[in-house]
């Protein structure tokens, strides 16, 4: 699943946008596609929100381990108490309903508590990717409008590095010890002041149409954007997700995806929080440690995302894999091939692999019930709560079997985005004709299977992280020997992508693809460190002067094309 895939009042548009579709969704939906089309009308659906969620189940099993980070672990009635703590602890600082709050973490509870403590504000939790570094970090953390960020000491000189372009911030609480005290205008203040001591409960559940949480993603087109993520929303996709991989009360989750990410906050902890289980959170993903992990926690369902399954697969065996053969039976996640598949299924016992799955972080679409077969290649079928669609470019419904532009409209309120944050406009070019158009390609087969086959966005997928080629490109046109450049996609044998910088050097220049890595390494996150770097006289482009990605994507790695794996740099986290 590419998860791989904003607030309500910012605009007049936006209304209209929400007004539109729920009167159009109320009349008589069009007939195209017959057999795989769910729009049986427009219902209220079930409404949720992970505050609700939590709160049920502190009722039914208030001692019950929640969370358990590298065997820290917090029960379910003190994960409430530390959430209400420090939402009153916010609220004392200024924190109201809608305000957004940005945080910088690693995955600890810290992390969690922060969100869920908003969240109980009816405030917006804006999670980081923790990656972020240089202009990519201002513009989120301005985009987001806060004026609080939360992170950990580790991050904080990066905030300083742009300290006075981050006008907003007023306040910086920083989690763990500072090596430096640098003068900014922003107060600097330990987290640790700022826990609170009343754990008595908030008046008011927020409302399921509110805003949970703002998830960045990478735009082609401009800077990344804010998904605006209703409570709603993240139950909705967790609830999907369950009918797809078997979870339930007796299971632990172990995932060691990122807390920053829209399929670890939904697809992980309200999962876990809905069914009543227990969630393991992994600091970061290591191959080696994977298995000790696995067995130390006593893990029975497994969420990991992009090449992680195949890299599991391949790996040499250790004790820890043999003792724990057939104790995961769920392993979620996208993709896996039928191989990946068979290796997990004969090598360690599990039953159920990858989700079978589709969707963006603006919306989950498609998905299939556990254990309906489901042909090799495909991400199941529309999800009964969407009308999904194949376009062409103007609009027109293909026959099936033929490819096109993947389209939806949501059947109930509050499960997909609100739109992008502070960006009416850009809403309102994805929302063409009352569909949100994914700009990804696919098809549905005959029996109404989904099948992916490509993007139709400019967008790259490395390392379970979206990069935007605007951002990249912005960035590499810094360097002063850069003229011209593309960053564009080349297929990977880890079924992802791998990232390619051709590039056009101003005349007379010397620089070298390694020199050009090197100062890229110190300001891009390291996902988005190029893997491969091609310069060349001239870059193919239209009568517009655009550049022909798609000519590059498919000439691939050339005899001219200098590899990373080949040189002596090592890119850290």
């Amino acid at each position: 699943m590419s998860m791989c895939h904003r607030q309500v009042a910012t605009s007049v548009g936006l209304r209209f946008y929400n007004n539109a579709i729920n009167l159009l969704l109320r009349g008589e939906v069009d007939r195209m596609n017959t057999h795989i089309d769910n729009a049986s009308g427009w219902t209220q659906g079930h409404r949720d929100t992970p505050v609700a969620a939590l709160a049920r189940a502190v009722v039914a099993h208030p001692d019950k381990v929640l969370f358990d980070f590298s065997g820290e672990k917090t029960t379910y009635a003190e994960f409430d108490a530390l959430t209400n703590c420090m939402a009153h602890a916010l609220q004392a600082l200024g924190v109201k309903s809608g305000s957004t709050v940005t945080s910088l973490f690693d995955n600890h509870l810290d992390a969690v508590v922060l969100w869920i403590a908003l969240n109980k504000l009816s405030a917006v939790s804006v999670p980081l990717n923790t990656a972020l570094k240089g202009e990519f970090l201002r513009h989120q953390v301005v985009d987001s409008g806060a004026d609080i960020v939360v992170c950990d000491a580790i991050y904080a000189p990066r905030l300083f590095e742009v300290a006075e372009q981050i006008g907003n911030v007023k306040r910086v609480l920083v989690r763990g010890n500072l090596d430096a005290h640098p003068v900014v205008e922003f107060a600097l203040e330990k987290l640790d002041a700022h826990r609170g001591h009343d754990a008595s409960p908030m008046k008011e559940l927020p409302d399921p149409a509110a805003l949970n949480a703002l998830i960045y993603t990478s735009g082609t087109t401009g800077p990344s954007k804010g998904c605006m993520v209703s409570g709603n929303q993240m139950c909705h996709v967790a609830r999907l997700l369950l009918r797809a991989a078997p979870l339930g009360p007796n299971d632990v989750l172990w995932t060691p995806l990122p807390l920053y990410h829209m399929n670890a906050i939904a697809t992980g902890v309200v999962s876990t929080l809905l069914v009543g289980a227990t969630i393991s959170i992994a600091p970061r993903f290591s191959v080696s440690g994977f298995w000790p992990a696995v067995e130390a926690s006593g893990a029975t369902v497994v969420s990991i995302l992009g090449a992680l399954g195949t890299l599991l697969a391949q790996a040499a065996d250790n004790e820890s894999m043999q003792r724990c053969f057939g104790q995961i039976h769920t392993v979620k996640g996208n993709p896996f091939s039928e191989e990946i598949k068979a290796i997990w299924r004969t090598r360690f016992g599990a039953r159920h692999i990858g989700s079978n799955a589709y969707g963006l972080t603006e919306a989950l679409i498609t998905s299939v019930p556990a254990g309906e077969p489901v042909p090799p290649g495909s991400s199941g079928r529309c999800a009964p709560e969407f009308d999904v669609r194949i376009f062409d470019d103007n609009d027109n419904p293909v026959p099936l079997g033929q490819t096109g532009e993947v389209v939806c409209r949501p059947l109930h309120p509050d499960i997909m985005f609100k739109g992008y944050w502070r960006r009416p406009e850009d809403t309102q070019k994805v929302m063409g004709n009352m569909w949100f158009h994914t700009g990804d390609i696919g098809k549905f087969d005959q029996a109404g299977f989904f099948y992916f086959v490509d993007r139709k966005k400019d967008y790259l997928r490395r390392r379970g992280e979206n990069i935007s080629s605007f951002e990249m490109e912005s960035a590499i046109l810094l360097h002063p020997d850069i003229e011209q450049v593309a960053v564009h996609a080349v297929q990977s044998n880890l079924g992802e992508d791998d990232l390619k910088v051709t590039a056009k050097l101003v005349e007379h220049s010397e620089l070298s693809e390694d020199s050009l890595c090197r100062w890229l390494v110190d300001r891009v996150p390291y996902y988005a460190v190029p893997r491969y770097i091609e310069f060349r006289d001239v870059l193919p482009v239209n009568p517009q002067g655009r550049v022909l990605k798609f000519q590059l994507r498919n000439e691939g790695v050339t005899t001219s094309t200098w590899d990373i794996e080949l040189s002596t740099i090592k890119v850290k986290r």
